[in-house]
């Protein structure tokens, strides 16, 4: 989708593709196509608009629900199958890095969950802000990061989003607005509330979303901070994604109630299929123009993943692989969008599998060039912690050994 910038965006950034999508699918019409046919096919770059009713309605609390029928172009549905088809094959290629053991310490894979961020970017501008828990990788593709510097991190590479001293958990995009990534359960939030705070401070017309899991759904610091955001009408939108399982425990066993759209109580909520691109690109569209006019509102995204709740979780011991299964074939996000695309004629099966293929070999490329990044130098270990100028020293376990001496 079109984003305003003060630059074009650099090659391998999700936000260089649609357009390089589109033509891609253009280049192989194959040159015995009848004309009418040769001319439907342009409209894969097209931005004629379209309207294609949501998968589900919207189920609202204390807040009328918008409209079913989104309004698209040919050329966003074409960016949304190459964005969340890139996203996949990178959840992927990590998890193929992981067992090779070049991914070290814990990882958590977004794969059935695109629709989410791909949807939300779709809704917003760079100036809105988003913050989340560990499931980030795909966030940061989406805020405009590009593969290198993901694989970078993920492998702790000097390269790397975050320096190679984040890895998996701790992406970070400070020109876009992506603050993260974080560790511990739920705190982001307040985090995410209080760049609501600094939004509405300097009176800017923006937004910020606070995404996290129906396993952290329960926090108190969850309540506190929608609490005061609430007080002071702050434009904080709660997301949660809500893909059924914390970890290894099924919503209904954590949750009295998992309506988890109604936990605002006073704060006004709507449950959006999580699995339906452009269903989430119209809640956050909605979302966005009541934060800022109402104050916060809580979306609760119902998705899934296909993966386990991290690479030591085989993700198949609290739920059977008939329901990852069945979820693949009936919900899964890029299979809608491919048939969408098809059913408008806006792309052939071939083409759309040569896109994949194209889409296979950046991500190789991308993961090669991200190993040939060295490992971050020891001094690394001491930046971001203490203060420079006050001469703090490093010894070994023994306190004999100077190891360093900060600047």
């Amino acid at each position: 989708p079109p984003r305003p910038a003060s630059a074009p965006p650099p090659p391998g950034t999700l936000a260089s593709q649609p357009a390089m999508a589109a033509a891609m699918l253009l280049r192989r019409l194959p040159a015995a196509r009848p004309p009418l046919m040769a001319a439907t096919r342009l409209i894969s770059d097209s931005t004629a608009p379209l309207t294609i009713e949501t998968s589900m309605p919207f189920t609202a609390h204390i807040v009328d629900p918008p409209s079913r029928d989104v309004a698209t172009t040919p050329a966003e549905l074409v960016a949304f199958f190459h964005d969340m088809s890139l996203m996949r094959r990178m959840e992927i290629a990590a998890d193929s890095l992981y067992k090779a053991k070049l991914i070290r310490g814990f990882c958590h894979l977004y794969d059935g969950q695109e629709a989410v961020c791909a949807g939300m970017e779709a809704a917003i501008t760079r100036k809105d802000s988003i913050i989340t828990a560990y499931r980030d990788h795909c966030i940061f593709l989406s805020r405009g990061g590009d593969l290198v510097t993901a694989f970078a991190e993920l492998m702790g590479r000097q390269v790397g989003c975050s320096r190679g001293k984040g890895g998996s958990m701790h992406f970070y995009k400070k020109d876009a607005n992506f603050y993260g990534g974080h560790g511990i359960v739920g705190a982001q939030v307040p985090l995410g509330c209080g760049l609501a705070f600094a939004q509405k401070y300097r009176k800017e017309d923006t937004v910020s979303f606070s995404l996290y899991g129906d396993g952290a759904a329960n926090q108190g610091q969850l309540f506190e901070a929608l609490n005061i955001s609430a007080l002071w009408k702050l434009p904080a939108i709660l997301v949660c994604e809500n893909n059924h399982y914390g970890m290894g425990t099924a919503e209904w066993r954590a949750a009295k109630s998992p309506s988890y759209y109604k936990r605002g109580d006073y704060v006004p909520g709507l449950k959006v299929d999580g699995m339906d691109v452009l269903a989430v690109k119209q809640a956050c569209k909605f979302a966005k123009e009541h934060a800022i006019a109402n104050g916060p509102i809580v979306l609760e995204m119902d998705t899934y993943r296909y993966h386990g709740h991290s690479m030591s979780d085989p993700g198949s011991t609290y739920r059977t692989r008939d329901e990852i299964s069945g979820v693949r074939q009936e919900r899964d996000p890029i299979e809608r969008v491919r048939k969408l695309l098809l059913a408008h004629d806006l792309a052939t099966p071939a083409e759309l599998k040569d896109m994949e293929k194209e889409i296979r070999k950046e991500v190789d490329a991308a993961i090669a060039k991200a190993k040939e990044s060295p490992m971050p130098d020891a001094s690394e270990l001491f930046t971001n912690v203490y203060v420079k100028g006050f001469g703090v020293e490093s010894f070994g376990a023994d306190r004999k050994e100077l190891r360093a001496t900060l600047p």
